[in-house]
């Protein structure tokens, strides 16, 4: 399920000064990799491939593995690491992976229960609905949901989460119009890192967010993903009888905003992973609806493998991950951004504000490269392995 489909796209802005900026380093990944319109990635991707692979993790910094497992996680690894990735496969994988269907499986029986004569609502006119829930059967899905989320990150080896709270701004604030402070944000904004973020935001806030339209049909997890609220779409629908990504979520962002037992939105709007140290640039589908919204900064600490999903298959990553006897997670929630009358008639101006907060506040360094760099990244550093 993928929240940052949302998204529309904002154009790159010069950083600010007050932002971390990269060293001399990484400073290639903060200019913009196609400098011309007429280059395509295609023709991009001929280039990089002649590079060497330190090479290329120095130009696309934000996509580039730096833990014990290497690029792709394909690097070599010493025989203790061996050792122990062994062992994990024999004792903590699957005992992991029963646990994890076990927790996926309960909520699934706690959605069945509480969507009993439940009629699905639609969205946009056609395709799958969601369900509406009120009551004691959204409290159910809403309490169990979050508690078995956190359930399903202690599976994962998160067994602590750090969290720091900044959600009460200082009363001298002039950013903060007090007679707002009561407003509810109406969407989550977080930096995107892997799919463990989904399952941390489920179970603090509980969020809708956008999926695929297929999700809707999947086993076990369609049912689950109707009850959370998701917006199901497809990319390409923009017909008469379909709002499009960008109507719906706003949509829901301002009932959101307006209604206080209805969801807020989840949105990464970056589009896409990065390895946790930087901030690609921000689309505007979050901020588009003009409502508040409640930054959040996730950061993953570790010591051999990077929880990051950004540059290898997702089946390797996952069981690298339940492979990890112990995993981190950091949470930083800044306070509830109110935009100024000013960032409500400019999405863009408002998207790259929060941006350049969040960056500061996380220490995190703004990037220009964005998802097709990062596909030219992942083409190049495959044809290097393969040769390899």
């Amino acid at each position: 399920m993928a929240p940052n489909d949302a998204a529309t796209i904002a154009p790159s802005e010069p950083e600010s000064v007050g932002v971390r900026m990269s060293s001399s380093e990484d400073a290639v990944a903060t200019r913009p990799l196609l400098s011309s319109p007429s280059t395509s990635p295609s023709s991009a991707s001929a280039a990089p491939e002649r590079e060497s692979i330190e090479e290329l993790d120095r130009r696309y910094a934000p996509y580039a593995r730096r833990d014990a497992y290497g690029p792709m996680g394909l690097g070599p690894v010493g025989a203790a690491e061996a050792f122990r990735l062994a062992f994990a496969a024999v004792v903590l994988v699957p005992l992991r992976v029963v646990a994890g269907m076990l927790v996926l499986l309960a909520y699934y029986l706690v959605c069945r229960v509480c969507t009993l004569r439940v009629q699905e609502e639609q969205e946009g006119g056609e395709g799958d609905g969601y369900a509406r829930l009120e009551g004691w059967r959204r409290e159910g899905v809403v309490r169990c949901g979050r508690a078995l989320a956190r359930a399903m990150l202690f599976v994962f080896g998160f067994y602590w989460i750090r969290e720091y709270d900044c959600r009460f701004p200082d009363a001298e604030d002039e950013h903060v119009d007090q007679s707002k402070e009561t407003e509810r944000p109406g969407a989550v904004v977080s930096n995107h890192v892997s799919y463990v973020d989904i399952l941390y935001h489920m179970s603090a806030f509980f969020p809708s967010f956008v999926a695929k339209r297929s999700v809707a049909r999947l086993p076990l997890v369609g049912l689950i993903s109707k009850c959370l609220g998701c917006i199901f779409v497809q990319r390409e629908s923009k017909t008469s009888d379909f709002k499009g990504v960008s109507g719906a979520v706003t949509e829901r962002i301002q009932r959101a905003h307006q209604q206080k037992n209805a969801s807020m939105m989840l949105l990464f709007p970056e589009g896409t992973t990065t390895n946790g140290d930087y901030l690609l640039p921000f689309k505007t589908g979050a901020f588009i609806a003009k409502a508040p919204v409640q930054p959040v900064i996730l950061r993953y600490p570790y010591k051999r493998f990077n929880p990051a999903w950004e540059s290898m298959s997702g089946v390797r990553h996952v069981f690298l991950l339940l492979c990890q006897f112990v995993n981190y997670l950091e949470v930083i929630h800044l306070p509830v951004y109110y935009p100024s009358e000013q960032e409500k008639n400019d999405p863009k101006l408002y998207a790259n504000n929060v941006r350049k907060l969040m960056a500061v506040e996380g220490n995190l360094t703004l990037s220009d490269l964005g998802l097709a760099e990062k596909r030219v990244y992942h083409a190049a550093l495959t044809g290097l392995l393969c040769q390899s």
